[in-house]
C-alpha cells in the first residue's frame, strides 16, 4: 500500500481509518518540522470525507522521546514575541475535528507524552512507558501537558508525575487511565485500530458533535497554556540547573542541583 506523505509523517489507509504515522525513528523526536508535518497530515484528513477516525502511531520502538537533548535548544527554540512556533503546532493538533486513537509501543517521554494527550484514547503495549521528566532536567513542563494530564488522570496523579518526574509503566497508566486498553506489542497497533473502526462504525456526524462537546474549547485551553508554560521555560532555560539537567539526563545519571 502506497503511503500518504506529508513530510516526516506517513498516511495508510484501513476502510474509513487513517493510520498517520510518525516516520522518524529512532526516537521520533518532537521538532518543529516534525509537528508541523503532522499538524498538516490532521488538518487534511479532517477535510478528507473518507476519514472518519485517526490513528495515531509512529516508526520503531519508541513512540515519542520527547526534545532531542542532544540539541536542546530545541526545547524551546525559534520563539519570536514570546511565542513558541513549536506550540503553535500543539495548538492546530488539537483543534482536529475528528477521533484519533495512539497505538503507543514504547516509551511516551516529556513532550511525547503530550503528543500522546492530543488523541482521544490511548492503547499501549506491555513495553510502554510514559514520563513527564521535565523537572529532572529542571525546566517547565511545555506542550499544554500542564492542562491536559490532569484532564485524563486528575490534579493529584498529574502533580504526582510532574513534581517527580516518575516513569510509569503500561500497567499503572492503565489503572490510573491514562490508557484506555492493553494489547501485545505485536498487537497493539491492530488494536488501536480495531478500536478506531468500532468508532467508525456509528453516524460520523453525530460522533463529532458528541466529540467536541466533550472536548470543549480543548484548542484554546491548550493555547493559554501553552504562552504560560512558554515563559516559564524561557527564564528557566538559562539557569545552571538546567544545564546540569540536560547533562544528567544524557548521562543516565541523577542530577546535582543547586537552585540556581
Amino acid at each position: 500500500m502506497t503511503a500518504e506523505r506529508y513530510g516526516q509523517i506517513a498516511v495508510t489507509w484501513d476502510g474509513a481509518v487513517a493510520i498517520a504515522q510518525i516516520d522518524h525513528p529512532p526516537h521520533n523526536h518532537v521538532s518543529i518540522e516534525l509537528m508541523r508535518d503532522l499538524a498538516d497530515a490532521s488538518e487534511a484528513l479532517d477535510a478528507e470525507p473518507r476519514c472518519r477516525v485517526v490513528v495515531l502511531a509512529s516508526a520503531g520502538k519508541v513512540f515519542c522521546g520527547g526534545a532531542d537533548l542532544k540539541a536542546p535548544k530545541g526545547l524551546a527554540s525559534g520563539e519570536s514575541a514570546g511565542v513558541s512556533p513549536l506550540y503553535d503546532q500543539a495548538v492546530r493538533l488539537f483543534s482536529n475535528k475528528k477521533p484519533i486513537v495512539a497505538a503507543i509501543q514504547g516509551a511516551a517521554v516529556g513532550a511525547g507524552l503530550g503528543l500522546a494527550l492530543v488523541a482521544d484514547f490511548r492503547i499501549a503495549a506491555p513495553e510502554a512507558r510514559f514520563t513527564a521528566n521535565f523537572v529532572k532536567l529542571g525546566f517547565h513542563a511545555g506542550f499544554g501537558i500542564t492542562h491536559t494530564l490532569p484532564r485524563v488522570i486528575g490534579q493529584q496523579r498529574a502533580s504526582l508525575l510532574l513534581q517527580t518526574g516518575r516513569r510509569i509503566k503500561a500497567e499503572e497508566a492503565l489503572a490510573w487511565g491514562l490508557v484506555d486498553a492493553i494489547a501485545p506489542l505485536d498487537e497493539v497497533r491492530q488494536a488501536a485500530i480495531a478500536l478506531a473502526q468500532e468508532i467508525a462504525e456509528n453516524a460520523p456526524l453525530a460522533v463529532r458533535s458528541t466529540r467536541a462537546t466533550l472536548r470543549g474549547d480543548l484548542a484554546a485551553a491548550v493555547r493559554a497554556q501553552t504562552d504560560h508554560e512558554f515563559v516559564e521555560q524561557a527564564w528557566l532555560m538559562k539557569t545552571e540547573d538546567f544545564a546540569e539537567g540536560v547533562r544528567a539526563v544524557n548521562d543516565r545519571r541523577a542530577g546535582v542541583f543547586k537552585g540556581a
